[in-house]
């Protein structure tokens, strides 16, 4: 077989571009270009239709009735549940939890770990790439036990130091936090090796995948995580809904994030015995519809195949690179020796937040700002940066688009 016939085979972007409804809109007139996947996607169809059809024909509440809506809306959220599992080779369902995303997953985990496996002394080690979702929850825990919060620094090209995190790791150290891919810059980590230095030293990982899960193919058994955690709104899917997948072995050990409805197996104003996996982790009325959504997300996304949206979003960001670094004045910020369908930049002295309602006024949509990663910004001496995203459903001409914004930006303020 030649290396050419190993390829993935191209994506037909202007099909998959027809199952995104909103993509045919316009924004002040123009057509809408939409490049701020990193801070939420779109939606198709097929996620659409099923929220629809739900709500249409079997809305009603999950585990709590033996009628036929009930029972169709507890296969409905169950059936998610198994595909979330294969989404990411977990070995069983009961390592798969609904979460409201991966805000909510890490500091699920966070919580059990501060009520049990953390102490005055101990630390847990973040990476200098961190959305804050992945940094307050473990200050609050330091907070709350004493412990102290250690951070594996970047080099200026937005790569993590792996000797420092070599370093880093030690008899002190309970939970490593990392993401797998970052949204500021783009940079994809070595979760691989980082798993695999913790785990030589009998500590667990956490990785937020929020931005790897719509971009990358996620094997959570080849990758051994022991927490894996990402959001629905991210990956072609609705609000409100995401995915803690957790090792049986840790989540077994954690205690309940809340209590409630659902979570329980038993309850008397004596006792409260909690449900079986996944289940305690899971109180109150379930975000039904949002399951259904992130289940016909996932299965649209397998459908597309994800070596093939990662080869894409490569081409794309290739592309992007040598179009934006042509550009006088633009700076790149991140430029990894791996990285996603993400350009962070400025254009001189403009403001980025100037960047971007200039751009929006072209029908182009970018984000503008900290990105929620504040101390990115920080270690770049810089205040905030524009940043285009790709997704499945972008193409050559969404850049070029982009590229006349900004020399439209240029003449603005030059």
């Amino acid at each position: 077989m030649t290396a050419a016939a190993t390829l993935p085979r191209p994506l037909d972007v202007a099909s998959i571009r027809g199952d995104f409804p909103i993509l045919s809109r316009k924004v002040h007139g123009r057509d809408l270009v939409y490049l701020d996947s990193a801070n939420t996607s779109q939606k198709p169809t097929a996620v659409l239709d099923a929220m629809d059809r739900y709500y249409r024909q079997s809305n009603a509440n999950i585990h709590r009735a033996t009628h036929l809506l009930s029972e169709e809306a507890t296969r409905a959220y169950e059936g998610a549940r198994e595909t979330a599992r294969r989404f990411v080779n977990a070995r069983s369902t009961r390592e798969i939890v609904f979460v409201r995303g991966t805000t909510e997953a890490i500091n699920l985990v966070a919580s059990g770990f501060t009520w049990k496996h953390v102490k005055e002394g101990d630390e847990i080690l973040v990476s200098g790439l961190e959305h804050h979702s992945n940094i307050v929850p473990w200050q609050i825990l330091c907070e709350r036990t004493g412990a102290a919060l250690r951070v594996i620094p970047i080099d200026d090209a937005g790569d993590l130091i792996l000797e420092e995190a070599e370093r880093l790791i030690s008899p002190r150290t309970r939970l490593v936090a990392v993401s797998h891919v970052s949204n500021a810059l783009g940079t994809i980590n070595p979760v691989r090796e980082i798993i695999r230095l913790a785990h030589a030293q009998g500590v667990p990982v956490l990785v937020d995948g929020a931005q790897a899960a719509p971009h990358l193919a996620i094997d959570v058994q080849d990758l051994d995580a022991d927490f894996y955690a990402f959001s629905g709104h991210k990956m072609c899917g609705p609000t409100g809904i995401g995915v803690l997948y957790g090792k049986e072995a840790w989540l077994e050990k954690l205690p309940p994030y809340q209590g409630g409805g659902d979570m329980i197996a038993s309850v008397t104003f004596e006792k409260t015995t909690y449900n079986a996996l996944p289940y305690r982790f899971e109180a109150g009325t379930a975000n039904i519809a949002g399951g259904v959504g992130l289940a016909a997300a996932m299965d649209y996304l397998l459908g597309v195949g994800l070596d093939r949206i990662a080869a894409h979003e490569h081409e794309l960001l290739v592309y992007g690179t040598e179009r934006l670094q042509a550009i006088s004045g633009v700076r790149l910020v991140g430029t990894a020796r791996q990285k996603a369908g993400v350009l962070s930049f400025l254009l001189g002295d403009v403001h980025p937040h100037d960047i971007g309602t200039v751009l929006d006024q072209e029908g182009i949509a970018i984000r503008t700002g900290q990105h929620c990663a504040q101390p990115v910004m920080d270690r770049y001496g810089i205040g905030a940066t524009a940043r285009a995203s790709f997704a499945l459903y972008n193409t050559r001409e969404d850049i070029d688009a982009l590229v006349r914004g900004l020399a439209k930006v240029q003449e603005l303020f030059s």
